[in-house]
């Protein structure tokens, strides 16, 4: 994949975009819908790689994937920035802080004894830390959600679609969480209706060159890989391992909330379930993508585990995101030279705003909206972010410390 200009691009292009992925990667936490506020304040507010429309209908395509849907997008900005290798760079920088934190906690619960388990972090102040950096990420998103809000909802169509896709994502959360891509496909499919007559996609729009044969060898690849490994993977082997993780990445709909319970059925008895819930704890406790999870359990995972068995999970479970988007970009570029494809597109943008609204009320604001320090974190933190615009990294650090600050001298938090 390479996107405009950039068929070769610089030593200096291809830091950057590893340097503010980095960054990202070491200051995003939130979860998957948190991140995507953190890369539009990041590419579209700062750096202007691109603009609220081209970002959003990003984020629809990779909304509509299985797989870990705020690395993909990082994927596709990195490769639009910088071809290839920039989402190549981009994957690595925001996913390597927290496989690292993740997986050397796992090898340390491996080796460790019982009595180790003691030591996990608790107490006020940690807590604390947690509650700020819940509150920060909840600013983020909000900001986000106005943001797009003002610049796609430009016609009485959009709201109402958005208005739908947003309550259709809360029933779908509640019931069916792993379905919540119905509600951007419905979305798409009332714009491609009931929108006004067909108009030409703007030229900006974010096309990334994949050539059809390298398309249809991922795609292929995809497939055979999905297929034939669980039939010729050995027990209790690295390509078992391997296997194991790469179904999680093929199968997952709904981002790495939703992979969290699904790995714990496929990975079975393999991890106590003491260890697999230690883990899972951390997970929401570190930036970046919550599927660097999986380093955690190949590190712990017995009889195999280490560096190699975390290496080896996350490979697996990253690997079917890069084989979709190579096989996914032509035909999703194949479609907007259809006629009604504006109007589609349209519908998918508003379905978007609907979906990412729907996740900030539940779960975020009524998990905040039961404490009061968590509501006057997040409103500082929105000030700072919004009217004093301040740097998103600093902002998230303040409300990590002022959280433990708080919860030292005052009552346990209730979140």
């Amino acid at each position: 994949m390479h996107g405009r200009g950039a068929d070769r691009p610089s030593v200096n292009l291809l830091a950057e975009v590893f340097v503010r992925f980095l960054r990202l990667g070491c200051t995003s936490f939130g979860g998957p819908i948190a991140h995507l506020g953190y890369f539009r304040r990041e590419f579209v507010a700062r750096a202007a790689w691109l603009d609220d429309a081209a970002y959003t209908e990003i984020v629809a395509l990779c909304s509509v994937l299985p797989g870990p849907t705020s690395s993909q997008v990082g994927i596709m900005i990195g490769a639009r920035r910088a071809g290839p290798l920039g989402g190549l760079l981009a994957w690595l920088a925001f996913t390597t802080p927290s496989a690292i934190a993740l997986g050397a906690l796992g090898i340390f619960l491996r080796g460790a004894s019982q009595g180790a388990y003691g030591s996990f972090p608790h107490g006020p102040r940690f807590e604390g830390a947690l509650e700020g950096l819940a509150a920060a990420a909840a600013a983020v998103v909000l900001i986000a959600v106005v943001q797009l809000g003002r610049t796609i909802l430009r016609t009485q169509l959009a709201g109402w679609i958005a208005a739908l896709a947003f309550l259709l994502a809360l029933g779908l959360d509640r019931f069916a969480p792993s379905f919540q891509w119905v509600a951007l496909v419905a979305g798409g499919a009332l714009g491609g209706f009931l929108g006004p007559a067909p108009a030409a996609l703007p030229a900006r729009a974010p096309a990334l060159a994949v050539p059809r044969r390298t398309a249809l060898i991922a795609g292929s690849a995809f497939v055979v890989l999905l297929v034939g490994l669980p039939i010729v993977a050995l027990p209790g082997t690295y390509l078992d391992l391997f296997t194991t993780f790469y179904r999680a990445g093929s199968l997952v709909f709904g981002g790495g909330h939703v992979v969290l319970p699904f790995l714990q059925s496929l990975i079975g008895p393999a991890i106590s379930e003491r260890t697999f819930f230690a883990g899972y704890g951390a997970a929401q406790a570190v930036p970046g993508p919550l599927f660097t999870f999986s380093a955690f359990l190949g590190a712990a995972v017995r009889p195999l585990g280490g560096v190699v068995g975390a290496l080896v999970a996350l490979a697996g479970i990253f690997l079917p995101s890069f084989l979709l988007l190579a096989a996914v970009v032509p035909l999703w570029s194949a479609l907007r030279q259809i006629p009604h494809a504006a109007k589609t597109l349209a519908g998918l943008n508003a379905a978007v705003v609907g979906l990412l609204a729907a996740v900030f009320v539940d779960p975020i604001a009524t998990t905040l909206g039961r404490d009061p320090v968590g509501i006057a974190i997040a409103l500082l933190a929105l000030a700072a972010l919004g009217w004093a615009r301040l740097p998103a990294w600093l902002v998230v650090a303040a409300a990590a410390i002022l959280g433990a600050l708080v919860r030292s001298y005052a009552l346990p938090s209730t979140l």
